[in-house]
């Protein structure tokens, strides 16, 4: 039972150890020079989005995995080097290092026609090697290709400033006494806007669209631990969304008092953002809300409202593309199309290739790679099977229609999934 394991970072990881506990042969192969994933701070010359001021935004009880749990002295939302220190940790333990192959790039991945896969890299020194194997496991993220909006708002190539994607900032204090926009409301937005505030001479936040933005903690509780406890499982969907919905009009109130958008959208029928700091610096008027960027003018930065700013750095917090260069075209997503795998994992078409962590829930996704993570072992050693191409592809079908009612038909959102619900497909499969 050969397999390749592609990245080193969580999913990678729990791959790696749950196949070695059923015997399989694992090679893992990882481009950075060290595990742990998008939470390592970025060498000199990498880029990545582990930026200063990142941290979890679930509990580490959640976070962590279950046979090795994150320390208790660290705090409930460790920043990201007590991650990548903890997934490093974790591979020593599991005695995962020694199969462990660093700063080797995945060039090519094919199936042969004896059902085989061939798996090109390239190491550090340039050599390139070929290597067969009986299966391969994607887990290298969908956090690796920035997305920019394209086209840039009419004046961008003459804009006097910089402009940068959020995987190429590092830290707020790079940006002491300038002028500067964030693009978005994601977590990476929130989390560059409010870093940036402490250290700019002014912070705009440009928000096309309103999101609903939950504190990390209600009622003194981490919002992944009440999303976990059994009385907040046993209501209905309808029912935990109206909880939430008037837990957050007690604890916030409405986001337009804020000067943001309001969603147009119920709550958990599109993504969320975390944040207990950007409400708070809206309030203080260390962030500024803003709509969308019309267009720039030298070194002015026009929104939609006709307002302007002049500015010296605009930060594009607009997400990633989910990108497998080494992949055939098409898999596991086609441009601009749903990504399309029987339970988020298994190719219908291409027996051996799994994926891990190519998922998106409300919550800690931990729990939830290493259930995928056992039952692809359970595959590899044969104790477990996939059903017909044609069953898997029915189901697919049945769970991107779900998904297309309550998200609407996007590439992103064809990875969402509900933590209770998922991970009992998984135990129960």
């Amino acid at each position: 039972m050969s397999v390749c394991v592609i990245g080193a970072g969580l999913s990678g990881l729990a791959a790696a150890h749950a196949l070695r506990a059923r015997g399989a042969d694992v090679v893992c192969l990882e481009k950075a020079p060290d595990v742990g994933g998008i939470w390592r701070q970025p060498g000199a010359g990498e880029r990545g989005p582990a930026y200063q001021a990142l941290h979890l935004n679930s509990a580490r009880q959640l976070t962590g995995y279950a046979d090795f749990p994150m320390p208790d002295s660290f705090p409930l939302y460790p920043r990201h080097s007590d991650v990548a220190a903890y997934l490093r940790s974790f591979a020593e333990w599991a005695g995962l290092l020694p199969c462990v192959e660093l700063r080797t790039e995945v060039l090519s991945v094919r199936q042969e026609t004896d059902g085989a896969w061939t798996v090109v890299s390239r190491d550090a020194s340039g050599a390139e090697r070929v290597r067969r194997f009986a299966h391969v496991v994607v887990a290298s993220g969908h956090h690796t290709e920035a997305a920019m909006p394209d086209p840039l708002p009419p004046g961008a190539d003459t804009f006097d400033g910089t402009i940068l994607h959020s995987m190429d900032y590092q830290d707020g204090g790079d940006y002491a006494g300038q002028r500067v926009v964030v693009v978005g409301l994601g977590a990476s937005a929130v989390d560059i806007a409010a870093d940036l505030s402490r250290h700019a001479a002014r912070t705009w936040l440009s928000v096309r669209r309103g999101l609903h933005i939950i504190p990390k903690q209600l009622f003194g509780m981490s919002v992944d631990l009440i999303a976990d406890a059994p009385w907040f499982t046993t209501m209905s969907f309808p029912e935990q969304r109206r909880f939430v919905e008037q837990a957050l009009r007690v604890a916030r109130g409405r986001l337009s008092d804020y000067g943001l958008p309001e969603p147009d959208h119920p709550i958990f029928s599109s993504a969320v953002t975390i944040s207990d700091e950007i409400l708070s610096r809206i309030r203080h008027g260390a962030v500024i809300p803003r709509p969308a960027i019309d267009s720039f003018d030298g070194g002015r930065v026009v929104f939609t409202d006709g307002s302007s700013a002049e500015a010296d750095a605009v930060v594009y917090c607009t997400g990633f593309r989910m990108a497998f260069p080494f992949l055939p075209a098409g898999c596991p997503v086609s441009e601009g199309g749903p990504v399309e795998l029987y339970r988020r994992i298994a190719a219908p078409d291409r027996p051996g290739l799994y994926f891990l962590g190519l998922i998106r829930p409300h919550g800690s996704i931990t729990r939830l790679v290493e259930a995928q993570a056992r039952w692809v072992a359970r595959l590899v050693d044969g104790s477990a099977d996939l059903p017909s191409a044609e069953v898997m592809r029915k189901e697919i079908d049945t769970y991107l229609g779900a998904i297309r009612e309550r998200y609407g038909s996007t590439e992103g959102f064809s990875v969402q999934v509900d933590v209770g619900p998922y991970l009992r497909e998984l135990q129960d499969a």
